[in-house]
């Protein structure tokens, strides 16, 4: 990737594409319907269904304040401005940002990546940290999608009012004390490197009573609570020694990804009243140059391959298909296992930057499955492809402002582009 990055033929018709990509995504067996339990220590996680019937909690907390709608540029005076209870903070514009640009006229569009990760804690693996630093290393910027429990310690779990559950219940665990303030610590390094900070909501909640089954009201409440738990962390926890973040949550957030990737409906509905920018929670879709739902931006989970099938691009589809719903599969076959995920990724990447440009989201969470080897095998795509001609390696909220600064006639023939299509770009995009 180069230093440009930062500043202070027609395709098949769209709806073949969608009648291929709902029996591709049952082909594969992705399974997305199952919650990640995740641990906020050290080890490993496990992966199973948590369906909840606790009964619904009463009361719904108020709407939050609309994002704006387009990523400013905005004035600013030069003083820090703390904020609230001094959670947060407006430092100014974030820094490290991408440097937006308007295709010319026969330009071949760059190859965009964008990783993400779901959760955000830095527990006692510390992967937060080693992949926030990678990233730095690498030229990259990501997406880390914060769950707002994780900034509220587990002493303190009854301040959460779910939706359809017990006040205080979640399907994941609340974090120590200790690992709140670790997070806290690389969501400021994060911002400041120039990733975005999107949120996971909270409870992690899937299947009956999650998030498919419920309202925009109760999505709101939802969303309202994960904002507050961001804005209002040092009063919920008690905190008197951290520094404040350095960024307005309220205005910085841009989209999220619901978890087990349901409900998004509902949640559209709510995304566009707030003024998101885009939203990751749709379940799949191949290689192709994305478009709006809801007046959002629509991010998916992609189909990439993997042998002669295809799964989504997330490691907790990769894990499914390898040692289906263990965590700790055969030591024997984690080599082969991880060269496996390591290639799946890098051939869905040669296939939209030799062909179509189409962005590339590739979706995680901090765990350390099967050994670590999705870990692995991400940190080596990064270094492989961050760095090459043309690519950039990017947060969501970025690629959502350089689509907006497109010509729409100019999306809409990349749109008909299959993913490993190359046309003949002077000509194309004239």
């Amino acid at each position: 990737m180069t230093d440009d990055r930062r500043a202070g033929g027609g395709g098949r018709p769209r709806r073949v594409r969608i009648a291929q990509v709902a029996a591709a995504v049952v082909a594969a067996g992705a399974v997305t319907a199952l919650a990640v339990s995740l641990t906020t220590g050290g080890g490993s996680s496990s992966a199973q269904q948590s369906l909840s019937t606790a009964p619904p909690a009463t009361g719904s907390a108020p709407p939050p304040s609309p994002s704006p709608s387009t990523s400013p540029s905005p004035s600013w005076d030069g003083k820090v401005k703390v904020l609230g209870d001094g959670s947060t903070s407006d430092t100014g514009p974030q820094p490290n940002q991408l440097k937006i640009e308007k295709l010319k006229p026969g330009e071949k569009p760059p190859q965009f990546v964008v990783f993400s990760w779901d959760g955000a804690l830095e527990n006692d693996d510390h992967l937060f940290s080693r992949f926030r630093k990678l990233a730095k290393e690498n030229n990259a910027s990501m997406t880390f999608f914060l769950t707002g429990i994780y900034l509220l310690p587990e002493a303190k779990h009854g301040l959460y009012r779910p939706p359809q559950h017990d006040p205080g219940s979640a399907a994941i665990s609340f974090p120590t004390g200790e690992h709140v303030k670790e997070t806290l610590e690389q969501l400021r390094l994060a911002w400041q490197d120039g990733n975005e900070i999107g949120t996971h909501f909270n409870g992690h909640f899937c299947g009956a009573k999650g998030g498919g089954d419920w309202s925009t009201d109760e999505w709101r409440s939802e969303i309202e609570q994960a904002v507050s738990f961001v804005t209002n962390w040092r009063t919920n926890t008690g905190f008197t020694q951290e520094a404040p973040l350095p960024f307005d949550f309220r205005k910085e957030l841009a989209g999220g990804r619901a978890p087990c990737l349901e409900g998004q409906k509902n949640l559209l509905t709510v995304a566009k009243e707030l003024g998101w920018r885009y939203d990751a929670s749709s379940p799949g879709e191949f290689q192709v140059w994305p478009s709006k739902a809801g007046g959002v931006w629509n991010f998916p989970l992609q189909l990439i391959p993997f042998g002669n099938k295809q799964v989504l691009s997330m490691d907790f589809n990769f894990l499914a298909n390898q040692s289906g719903d263990s965590t700790q599969g055969d030591p024997k076959k984690y080599t082969s296992w991880e060269k496996q995920t390591r290639e799946g990724y890098l051939d869905g990447f040669s296939r939209v930057y030799n062909g179509s440009r189409a962005p590339l989201f590739i979706g995680n969470h901090f765990e350390t499955w099967n050994g670590g080897i999705y870990m692995q095998a991400i940190e080596d795509v990064m270094k492989q492809v961050c760095k090459k001609q043309d690519v950039r390696c990017v947060s969501f909220k970025e690629l959502s402002d350089w689509l907006d600064a497109q010509d729409p006639k100019v999306l809409d023939q990349l749109r008909r582009l299959d993913p490993a299509q190359a046309p003949d770009w002077p000509t194309y995009l004239k």
